[in-house]
């Protein structure tokens, strides 16, 4: 059901998604294509804001306990925006031949989104991952306590 906490979360998680995404383009090498990434990341973020935030701010809870699910929710965001890129990646690179085996294309997923991960690690993008992560609790919090 929609709620206002909802709408709140999920607007807030898309846009800390989005500037993360940025953030790490930024970082990247030159000449590697960006593509969709700040587009999918701020959808990834807006579902998990909706879902997780949005469901969690619509109850009566303190807003410590919201700003630290807002965190989670954070952290859930970059661990599904990396699964879905290094999928995406494994899936490139399968069509080129590299892989001797479906098995071996399974297992890389997980090895490319630790060495994206790796890339994420900077102060610029955990800073706004964790402050938009406790922004995003409070403003969750905020709504669904205004408009319920």
């Amino acid at each position: 059901m929609p709620t206002a906490a909802k709408l709140f979360s999920a607007i807030t998680f898309a846009f800390v998604a989005y500037l993360a995404a940025h953030l790490y383009a930024e970082g990247m090498p030159d000449g590697r294509p960006v593509g969709w990434l700040r587009e999918i990341s701020a959808l990834i973020g807006l579902i998990c804001g909706w879902w997780i935030m949005g469901s969690f701010a619509s109850r009566p809870n303190g807003r410590i306990e919201a700003m630290a699910t807002g965190v989670r929710t954070s952290f859930t965001i970059v661990i599904l925006v990396l699964i879905t890129f290094a999928i995406v990646e494994m899936l490139g690179q399968s069509m080129s031949g590299r892989y001797d085996g479906p098995m071996e294309a399974v297992l890389s997923v997980f090895e490319l989104a630790l060495r994206m991960g790796q890339r994420m690690v900077t102060p610029e993008i955990i800073s706004v991952l964790l402050l938009g992560g406790l922004f995003g609790g409070a403003v969750g919090h905020w709504a669904g306590r205004n408009w319920r």
